[in-house]
């Protein structure tokens, strides 16, 4: 396929930040920068005819592109998802609730899945069973905060428990269910609950989600596979690709999906599918996050160990992997999993060589020097995602205050010239605007009453604007092409409607795009630009 056709551009009067540095007018031919400079330079280089956009002294950067976010899971039903991304209070998420509810057909689930946080809340807690009664007003209902625990109302629970008990419910000391429950097998048995969507439905929702990413300056995603995802869900977003109407570049991790049965899932993968395949708009990379489940710590909250089995298991697919030319994206958050998955691909390096082949970590807040050290030894990189924004005070409960206060250690990773891309891990472990993660890296906090991070791992507003766009470029090898506006590069692009160079930092989470462009072409338009 080829990218999207769009006039001849001029873009003018206003700062565009190219990634390099701060210019005042840029030139679009064919898709890509031909210039960026001053207005004569852009006109010479765009010549009699062509368009002009004013940015009416707004701020232009490359597009943002989240280096860990779950956007093909979350399109296939996100229009019939509640969402809490932008609720400031317990009352008013209840009200959004309500609002569903009554639009819904008689007996339709009404679900928040994830993306909030109760620290945000003036309330300081989530809703109970009763309160989701009366705000479902009869409809099942459910509420997930992270990958921590969720509630059910009286319908949903009737629902849930209809076939028998599952593992995970809560129970009063009289043996009744209080609507809670935790843990994936009760996830997953709720999830199973709800309606499956229509591929009408899937291909509304997978466009609905990249126009939301549009608003926020959003342009590309790396998606990293992650729980209940299979072949089948990725019929959706080709097919909007076979027909040139996707909005968001994005690059596809694969992953296994049976424990127990992961080296034949990722052999049948290895033999089905050529990494790379596909153009600029929608490619595959490799695989990940998940390639073993015995080494899959989770949220980091709980003591895990990686076992002798699991280590066995991950040497046989990486080497597996490694003889097929398959980049590899692997979530581990304990330093304990990172030196498990770090001793595995020095044997990997030994048999292969790990240079040039874009292997990399997702997570990692609590990294140490050492495998810091390892890290870059073999030429990998790290996706950082804003998850301690919510979840700082726990994981530093188990961590230790030491490291908690130093996690993640971005002044090393960026001293040390690991690679580093910004993200978000949305949409349930964290809401998926940008803006948010951006703040937390630039700001330390959180939201969960745990103090900031130290400063030496706060990033400039460059250094994070860097992360959100070159830096995530780097995973699916397209640092040349993407995530920077100098010559030759593909015009992706956002116009903001404040200038994040230039606002207190704790405002950086109301900023969003007046206007969008992907490959030159106009995705997203609060119609104040022009």
């Amino acid at each position: 396929m080829s990218d999207r056709t769009s006039p001849p551009t001029l873009l003018t009067n206003g700062q565009i930040w190219t990634g390099d540095r701060h210019v005042d007018a840029m030139a679009i031919r064919d898709c890509r920068v031909v210039a960026a400079g001053s207005p004569d330079e852009a006109r010479v280089a765009l010549g009699p005819g062509f368009d002009v956009v004013d940015l009416v002294g707004r701020r232009a950067i490359p597009g943002l592109i989240d280096s860990h976010v779950h956007i093909l899971r979350a399109g296939l039903t996100w229009n019939h998802i509640t969402s809490w991304d932008d609720v400031g209070s317990l009352q008013d998420g209840l009200a959004a609730i309500s609002r569903d509810a009554a639009s819904r057909p008689a007996e339709a689930w009404v679900r928040v899945l994830g993306g909030w946080h109760p620290g945000i809340f003036p309330e300081r807690r989530g809703p109970t069973r009763a309160e989701l009664d009366e705000a479902a007003n009869g409809h099942p209902a459910y509420v997930q905060l992270l990958y921590e625990d969720g509630v059910l109302n009286s319908r949903g629970l009737e629902l849930l428990l209809a076939g028998g008990d599952v593992p995970g419910v809560e129970r009063a000391d009289d043996g009744s269910p209080t609507g809670r429950v935790t843990g994936p097998i009760a996830f997953g048995r709720v999830a199973a609950l709800f309606e499956k969507p229509s591929s009408a439905d899937r291909e509304a929702s997978t466009k609905a989600v990249m126009a939301d990413f549009n608003a926020r300056g959003l342009t590309g995603a790396i998606d990293p596979g992650g729980f209940g995802i299979d072949q089948r869900s990725y019929d959706t977003m080709f097919d909007m690709w076979r027909r040139d109407e996707m909005t968001v570049r994005t690059r596809l991790y694969l992953v296994p999906q049976t424990r127990g049965n992961e080296v034949a899932e990722i052999r049948e993968w290895v033999r089905n599918v050529q990494p790379r395949y596909g153009d600029d708009m929608l490619r595959y990379v490799g695989m990940g996050e998940i390639l073993t489940f015995g080494c899959h710590d989770m949220e980091g909250v709980r003591p895990f160990e990686v076992s002798d089995q699991a280590r066995s298991e991950l040497l046989e697919i990486s080497d597996l992997l490694a003889r097929h030319n398959w980049p590899v994206h692997m979530h581990a958050i304990f330093d304990t999993t990172i030196s498990a998955v770090l001793d595995t691909w020095e044997e990997v390096d030994r048999r292969h060589g790990m240079a040039g082949r874009r292997w990399s970590l997702g997570h990692a807040e609590p990294i140490s020097r050492k495998s810091l050290e390892r890290v870059k030894t073999l030429d990998m990189g790290i996706a950082i995602q804003n998850r301690l924004m919510f979840r700082s005070a726990d994981s530093t409960a188990l961590w230790g205050e030491e490291v908690g206060h130093n996690s993640p250690p971005l002044g090393d990773i960026l001293d040390m010239g690991i690679p580093l891309g910004g993200g978000t891990d949305a949409t349930v472990v964290s809401p998926f605007d940008p803006w948010r993660s951006i703040w937390w890296l630039v700001t330390g906090k959180s939201v969960d009453g745990a103090p900031p991070r130290a400063g030496r791992h706060r990033l400039s507003i460059e250094q994070a604007l860097t992360a959100y766009t070159r830096g995530s470029a780097w995973f699916s090898f397209d640092e040349g092409n993407r995530g920077h506006l100098e010559p030759g590069a593909l015009a992706d692009l956002a116009v903001l409607d404040q200038d994040p160079f230039e606002i207190e930092s704790d405002e950086l989470p109301s900023v969003g795009a007046d206007l969008t462009m992907v490959g030159g072409g106009i995705v997203h338009t609060t119609g104040e630009i022009g």
